[in-house]
């Protein structure tokens, strides 16, 4: 549920954080954009343990000094740089859209601050990046997995020009539609980004959305929330309206304020069980935080 402060827009609530280009700059540049390690083992660039050696190994990698010792033939392995595909997928359904009276922006424009933001700095490591989204308007188009500067414009175009909109409370094929798509493109060793507030979801979307952790994928879901939804501000008498689907409450907001806040941190932890379980991360945020810090919190998860 969400105050009908405002008529719901059809465009993005942009505020304070457009233009997007600049503002994903600025992200990026205050991120720090090092180079990430492979899982994967070779002749590479630092030391990563041994194992057993096994017919067809590159002979140069035995350790002699092992076989001297214990009799039997050891490899050394090396962990390798490598470019790993970043894979975007954000919510733009009817929700995103809110926008409170203490937010920069609306929730979908913060979130797409961040994407573009970890968009660029993937790009300038040389990784390739592509972008989905849940839901939205007419105009909402998936980007294609590819690389380079005009990638990045092609990322940041698609997100200026995505409607907030659907009903994903009740739409299960949208959402397992926009899963599939990600889970087809996205290899071993790919990372998964997902910003949604995670609010009126289909039953049983955490375990969906965890399920792209399989395969050796790297799973980051942020929870993009308004300050208003997270500590429920108002006082006296409101109405609130759902951003999707049709219900309308009034309520004493004084009365029910505690009541929500221990929904929303249910709603947190069921998500954030979900996600463990698979090895993957939630990262919890509003839109009062800096895009910066955001952005930051997700490149150290997936180091």
């Amino acid at each position: 549920m969400t105050p009908a402060l405002r008529p719901l827009r059809h465009a993005i609530d942009w505020g304070v954080l457009a233009p997007l280009r600049l503002r994903a700059r600025e992200v990026a540049e205050g991120v720090y954009a090092g180079a990430h390690r492979s899982a994967r083992r070779g002749a590479g660039v630092e030391f990563g343990g041994y194992r057993e050696y096994v017919p067809g190994d590159d002979l140069r990698w035995l350790d002699r000094r092992s076989l001297l010792r214990h009799e039997r033939l050891v490899v050394r392995q090396f962990e390798t740089e490598t470019d790993r595909a970043l894979c975007l997928l954000v919510d733009a359904s009817a929700s995103m859209a809110f926008r409170g009276s203490r937010a920069p922006g609306a929730k979908l424009a913060f979130a797409s601050v961040c994407g573009a933001a970890l968009a660029r700095i993937a790009l300038a490591s040389g990784d390739p990046v592509s972008l989905d989204f849940l839901g939205g308007g007419a105009r909402s188009g998936p980007v294609p997995r590819s690389v380079g500067h005009e990638q990045f414009e092609r990322v940041v175009a698609a997100l200026e020009a995505v409607e907030p909109g659907d009903d994903a409370s009740m739409d299960v094929p949208t959402l397992d539609r926009a899963l599939q798509s990600v889970a087809r493109a996205s290899r071993r060793g790919a990372i998964v980004v997902l910003f949604s507030d995670l609010v009126d979801l289909p039953e049983g979307a955490a375990d969906r959305v965890a399920a792209l952790a399989s395969r050796g994928r790297v799973l980051v879901v942020v929870q993009t929330l308004d300050p208003d939804e997270v500590d429920f501000p108002y006082t006296g008498h409101v109405r609130l309206r759902a951003l999707e689907g049709s219900a309308v409450v009034e309520t004493d907001a004084d009365t029910v304020r505690d009541r929500y806040v221990a929904a929303m941190r249910e709603l947190s932890r069921g998500w954030r069980e979900a996600i463990v379980r698979r090895r993957g991360r939630l990262v919890e945020t509003s839109t009062a935080r800096s895009p910066v810090d955001v952005a930051r919190a997700v490149v150290e998860r997936i180091r």
